[in-house]
């Protein structure tokens, strides 16, 4: 479903996050990506996504070369995409409902089955007595399970978090990603960058780790 094909990724002042990284991940796998601050993590997700281009390289995603999409493609692209990224992008002149009904209402879903779709993820994430408010009053992890339920409502192929669990107790953490175990068992793939150990251990699949752009000793 995804690979990279020797991809690099170079910013303007020379700093390369990503030095010839060469990966495949299948459909419906479960991939963690681990490795230090700086390491590439959010790079790497970022260019499946295509937020960002590579410097040089391939990285294809369903079978489209992601590298050469036109911005008019690049949407469509991301509507079989749920993202989870830790600068949330909530709309702030719109209520937590109206944030994540929105994926529904760009895909033209009926307004009542795009509502009951969010009121049952909003319920998932904790968030259900706190749909009618704005953004901007909610803590951090409070947005950021906004921002998972949002990613979430509209059932994606694929998922991309970068530190999804970063902002949350305990106990939202394990809430979140029994959510994630559970899309996982319905096919959908799952690629998360992460420090959280536990939640590695707690769902098992494979770990790629980053070491200063490249893939290290200790992927599997």
């Amino acid at each position: 479903m995804i690979s990279f094909n020797q991809v690099t990724k170079r910013y303007p002042g020379g700093h390369e996050a990503l030095s010839g990284v060469s990966l495949a991940i299948e459909q419906g796998e479960l991939v963690f990506l681990t490795g230090h601050s700086g390491a590439g993590k959010s790079t790497l997700l970022k260019l499946i996504a295509a937020i960002e281009r590579p410097t040089s390289g391939v990285v294809s995603v369903s079978g489209q070369n992601v590298s050469r999409l036109s911005r008019r493609a690049v949407p469509y692209l991301r509507r079989n995409i749920g993202l989870v990224f830790q600068d949330h992008k909530l709309l702030f002149d719109r209520s937590v409902i109206d944030n994540v009904v929105l994926p529904l209402d760009i895909a033209g879903f009926d307004r009542r089955e795009s509502l009951k779709r969010a009121r049952a993820v909003i319920d998932k994430v904790g968030l259900l007595n706190r749909e009618k408010a704005n953004p901007v009053s909610l803590s951090g992890g409070e947005q950021q399970r906004l921002c998972i339920a949002r990613a979430l409502v509209s059932r994606p192929a694929l998922l991309l978090a970068d530190e999804p669990t970063g902002n949350l107790d305990a106990g939202y953490a394990a809430d979140i990603m029994a959510m994630f175990h559970d899309f996982h068992q319905v096919g959908t793939t799952l690629v998360i960058a992460t420090h959280d150990e536990r939640a590695i251990t707690a769902l098992g699949g494979r770990t790629l780790h980053l070491d200063h752009g490249r893939i290290g000793e200790g992927a599997a």
